[in-house]
Parts: C-alpha cells; sequence; structure tokens
C-alpha cells in the first residue's frame, strides 16, 4: 500500500475518523491502532503498516 496522509476528524469512543489529505475520503479506525498522543486534528502519515504523526 502507497503512503498516505490523514487528520484525525472525529473521536468516537475507541475509534477515530480520519481524512485522507488528498482524496478527503474518510476512513474508520480503532485508536489503539494509532500512535500515542493522537487527538482531533492530529495529522498522521502511514506507511507500511504504521502510522506517526507528523509535527
Amino acid at each position: 500500500m502507497e503512503p498516505r496522509d490523514y487528520t484525525v476528524i472525529k473521536i468516537a469512543g475507541e475509534y477515530a475518523t480520519l481524512q485522507d489529505s488528498d482524496t478527503k475520503e474518510e476512513l474508520f479506525i480503532a485508536l489503539a491502532l494509532l500512535p500515542e498522543g493522537t487527538d482531533l486534528g492530529t495529522r498522521l502519515h502511514y506507511e507500511m503498516f504504521s502510522y506517526e504523526i507528523v509535527e
């Protein structure tokens, strides 16, 4: 899978909704799969089955 950039646009319980920076498509994912410190507005980079917070 190719690298992607996302922004956290919603957190509901144990799940987050991410929005793709390019296509604006939304992705629903468990918070447990995201880096510690992820919150609303956090920008994430996805590559090699891993998410990293982008400063």
